[in-house]
């Protein structure tokens, strides 16, 4: 048995130790496992042949090809639209839940009805202190509010002695 060069690693010895030890040659397997290093940084498992790697793709359409992830949903749509959610809500009504989730991943619908940051929901601003409400009716833009406009106390009282509000009175009343 002829070995060629330096003897570092077991992987340079190819079938010569299963030879040895199916033939019961003790000797030579001893002999061949001295002569190996010692060191075990030079084993084979550790000097595996490299293969050139490609740098992989990580942006977000890649990662969602490979996973499988379906369109994101959206935030709000780019024009107000006061009808979403009004097929999902027939959806569940009528009881058509596979239908609904199906749609819903294929096709998902804005999670609010505007794209306005700004935007004040009227509950909202029914139920501010009239100090907030005149500031934010300031800030906006819009009509002052009832309080703030001068009353004619002479006129209405005059109205309401001809008897043009008496009707509206009485029938309040």
């Amino acid at each position: 048995m002829q070995i060629d060069g330096i003897l570092i690693s077991e992987s340079q010895l190819g079938s010569a130790l299963n030879v040895c030890v199916h033939e019961t040659r003790s000797a030579d397997f001893a002999m061949l496992l001295s002569m190996l290093s010692t060191d075990a940084l030079d084993f084979s498992q550790f000097h595996l042949p490299k293969s050139e790697q490609s740098e992989k793709d990580s942006s977000e359409a890649a990662l969602k090809r490979q996973f499988e992830i379906g369109p994101q949903k959206p935030l709000a749509p780019e024009q107000y639209n006061m009808l979403i959610g009004q097929h999902n809500a027939q959806l569940i009504a009528s009881g058509a839940m596979t239908t609904f989730r199906l749609k819903e991943n294929l096709h998902p619908e804005p999670l609010a009805a505007r794209n306005d940051k700004k935007h004040i929901p009227l509950e909202v601003v029914e139920n501010l202190e009239p100090a907030a409400k005149n500031r934010l009716a300031k800030s906006l833009g819009k009509l002052t509010l009832v309080a703030d406009k001068q009353l004619d106390a002479a006129a209405f009282y005059d109205q309401v002695a001809v008897g043009g509000m008496q009707e509206m009175l009485r029938t309040s009343a």
